[in-house]
């Protein structure tokens, strides 16, 4: 796998073993999803098809990774009550778990003694960094995303991944 890889796609599709990826934002406005999510707050009813919105790009990266061996893992810290994005993101999560990740959600309340690292993040191998930099309205940053083969800060997101993930409630079960 190399860190020059110029896409996600690309690490994604040189990673053997594992990618896990911590959210911890109450509230992503990033372009693909914002028709989706505006039809969601007014209708309550989320897209769910497959072929629409960002899903064709990336359900076929994360089948892809599956097949191959990988394990697919995503945590979402959130506060309690949730927003009205995470509503829409648990609504939308049917499709995460049908392309083969596992998912899970843990209460920001329950977090309070883990030390996570300040962004969120994929974890490749348990190696390669990602961290994602968005604005306070939460779209994409100038430099939106940042990569680091850099040992401890591997370590750092491995082991606050871990930590979220043994105490995180696993979608089935968790409510909104």
């Amino acid at each position: 796998m190399s860190l020059n890889a110029k896409t996600f796609a690309e690490l994604l599709a040189a990673t053997r073993h594992s990618a896990v990826h911590l959210e911890m934002r109450d509230l992503y406005a990033v372009g693909a999803e914002a028709d989706d999510f505006e039809t969601f707050l007014r209708t309550g009813t989320p897209n769910l098809d497959p072929a629409r919105s960002f899903w064709p790009q990336w359900m076929p990266l994360v089948l892809d990774a599956v097949a191959r061996g990988v394990v697919m893992r995503r945590a979402r810290i959130v506060s309690e009550p949730v927003t009205d994005y995470i509503r829409y993101e648990h609504a939308i999560t049917s499709l995460n778990l049908q392309a083969g990740e596992d998912v899970r959600w843990l209460p920001r309340r329950q977090a309070s003694d883990i030390a996570l690292p300040g962004n969120d993040f994929w974890l490749l191998d348990g190696k390669i960094v990602q961290f994602h930099h968005f604005t306070g309205t939460g779209d994409w940053a100038e430099q939106g995303k940042e990569r680091t083969e850099d040992p401890a800060a591997a370590a750092l997101c491995a082991a606050a991944f871990e930590a979220v993930w043994e105490r995180a409630i696993p979608h089935e079960k968790f409510t909104v």
